[in-house]
């Protein structure tokens, strides 16, 4: 399962370039800023990286030269409003591996993402697997053994998350930013709620456990030899 960054100001290009991406069995982390892109890539494990160029506090110049800066090798998908041949020259220039002009066609956008991952040789899948274990993203079902279960949305995505990198501990922002959105209003404490949910419904049937790291947040650790 590929993670994939998307960092741009407007909240309906994030919104629908995370759909498009989710659906095609991403997973995607967000961005409001450049700044906080790359504050977020230096947290969490990130494979390719779709950026704006007209972003408040660190535009996405800045962002590109410093994520290649920081890793030579990841995937960079610039976006822009314009598409003058100086901008693209210039992305190229800072490290770019593509260029997309808005408005754009979701399903190009991920076919780009999809050949830019293929090159650097990242696969997408919508099934994980451990131990007892299948959860498929497609349908939203979790197969234990022989028994399949379909569980509440937001259950579903906290334990795919999860389970993506086993070991992994997220905070209770990281999963809040990533699974119910930047715009969440709630209480955080709504995770505490679904890991509860979750360890009750897999306490004697499954082969994971999902662990309190106090102080900073959850882990999901296989417990199969």
């Amino acid at each position: 399962m590929a993670t994939i960054l998307v960092a741009d100001d407007d909240a309906n290009i994030r919104e629908l370039v995370c759909l498009f991406l989710r659906n095609d069995g991403f997973d995607t982390v967000e961005a409001v800023d450049g700044k906080k892109a790359l504050d977020l890539y230096q947290q969490t494990p990130v494979d390719l990286v779709v950026l704006d160029i007209m972003m408040p506090v660190m535009d996405g110049w800045a962002l590109c030269k410093e994520l290649r800066r920081l890793n030579a090798d990841l995937p960079l998908l610039m976006l822009t409003a314009r598409g003058e041949t100086w901008e693209k020259v210039k992305g190229f220039e800072l490290g770019s591996d593509d260029y997309l002009t808005k408005p754009f066609d979701p399903l190009e956008l991920t076919a780009r993402v999809k050949a830019l991952l293929k090159r650097y040789k990242i696969g997408s899948t919508h099934l994980i697997q451990f131990g007892n274990v299948t959860l498929d993203r497609q349908s939203y079902k979790v197969i234990v053994g022989e028994e399949s279960l379909t569980l509440p949305l937001k259950e579903f995505e906290l334990l795919y998350k999860l389970a993506g990198t086993p070991g992994q501990v997220y905070t209770r922002e990281q999963l809040i930013d990533q699974i119910w959105g930047l715009d969440y209003s709630g209480d955080d404490r709504t995770v505490d709620v679904h890991i509860k949910r979750l360890r009750e419904r897999f306490a004697t049937i499954s082969d994971f456990q999902i662990e309190t790291v106090r102080g900073l947040g959850y882990r999901l650790e296989a417990t199969h030899d």
